[in-house]
């Protein structure tokens, strides 16, 4: 298994916009191959409107094949509507 940290930085006032993509990302993630489950987290902590996204993967390959795939383009417009502050990082953290 392999953990994947998906880190966002979002524009003020589009912070719906985004956790409303993120809910249609996290359905859309149920039942693909090698997808064990994700969950969406929102700092307190900041003034930016930062998010985590933690998805834990079967392997980094499933993860890569679903980032890649068309269902996931379909729901990720983030760069037509303007919503991230920035490019989104993404850690990966493997299970011994």
């Amino acid at each position: 298994m392999v953990t994947i940290g998906m880190n966002y930085a979002v524009l003020p006032g589009k912070e719906q916009i985004f956790e409303d993509a993120c809910a249609k990302v996290v359905k859309t993630m149920e039942g693909i191959d090698g997808h064990d489950q994700s969950q969406l987290y929102k700092s307190l902590s900041s003034e930016a409107a930062e998010y985590l996204i933690v998805s834990r993967w079967q392997d980094e390959t499933a993860f890569q094949a679903f980032i890649g795939s068309d269902a996931f383009k379909k729901v990720t417009n983030w760069g037509k509507e303007n919503i991230l502050a920035g490019r989104p990082s993404h850690t990966t953290y493997k299970e011994d």
